[in-house]
């Protein structure tokens, strides 16, 4: 009798040995999966980075026999703009493409558009361009709908300018419905808020329609990046320019896909004088 009341009164101690088992189990069970999220975290970073190193390779044997399209030779200094669009991009073969002693010298690339967005392909185009040597300039890809102070700011947190980079430049080429006193509103504020945080002025990218009916001549004093596909010698604009941007369907050594060309207005001793110093 005292062997059956001792295991009773004894017994309860061990309910609490399961539940233990069950924490420690539990603990295991965390921590396996903090390492398992950890491993599949570097896997996937290791893969994109397979990802980019084969594409870049793939990208390295795009050759062309030349550019694919009329070039102003009247110019001196030639580049490009490229973007997400344009997909893994081999820097060095751009800078050593050379067709009857025209080189790529220098590439507009985006950066951010709207309020949140950052060009998936900025921060590797913004190295690796620079690491070619080839004169870099990042852009932002205006929303007319949003603030333009608020699109300021997200270039800014996005994009660290350097000496010998060239200004930063406000794409702007649709109104999406907003009045264009309000456009012109918000395009102020983001070129002021930029200008104010770089201390230098901000470059302005559209096509000659929309500079013309637009924006009008409320920022004549802006450097001009222009689109006009319409004329070789030069665009069809009243104000001066520093960049045409020529031609959309070019090729480069090193891009699988089409890309824009663009030319500056100047010598290269000119151009020089526009990067910052």
């Amino acid at each position: 009798m005292w062997y059956k009341l001792n295991r009773l009164y004894t017994t309860p101690s061990n309910i609490f040995v399961p539940s233990a088992m069950a924490a420690t189990k539990k603990r295991n069970t965390g921590w396996k999966i903090t390492v398992g999220c950890i491993l599949a975290g570097l896997l996937v970073m290791m893969g994109f980075r397979g990802y980019e190193w084969w594409m870049e390779r793939k990208a390295h044997f795009v050759r062309y026999e030349a550019f694919g399209i009329e070039i102003p030779i009247r110019y001196n200094v030639h580049g490009i703009d490229v973007s997400k669009y344009q997909d893994i991009i081999d820097w060095q073969s751009v800078r050593d493409m050379d067709v009857e002693g025209i080189r790529i010298r220098f590439a507009f690339i985006k950066a951010t558009e709207g309020n949140g967005n950052e060009d998936r392909y900025f921060k590797r185009n913004w190295a690796k361009s620079k690491d070619a040597g080839i004169a870099r300039g990042a852009y932002h890809f205006f929303l007319a709908t949003k603030n333009g102070k608020s699109q300021a700011e997200n270039f800014i947190s996005t994009v660290e300018l350097q000496p010998g980079d060239m200004p930063p430049v406000l794409d702007v080429e649709q109104t999406y419905g907003v009045p264009a006193t309000k456009v012109r509103q918000r395009v102020k504020e983001w070129l002021t808020t930029v200008e104010n945080y770089y201390g230098v002025k901000p470059m302005l990218y559209t096509n000659v329609d929309f500079y013309e009916n637009i924006l009008k001549d409320e920022f004549d004093d802006y450097p001009l990046w222009v689109a006009h596909y319409l004329q070789k010698e030069k665009p069809r604009i009243y104000r001066n320019w520093h960049f045409w941007q020529h031609n959309e369907q070019g090729h480069v050594n090193g891009i699988f896909s089409k890309v824009d060309f663009n030319v500056f207005n100047g010598d290269s001793t000119e151009f020089k004088q526009i990067l910052i110093n």
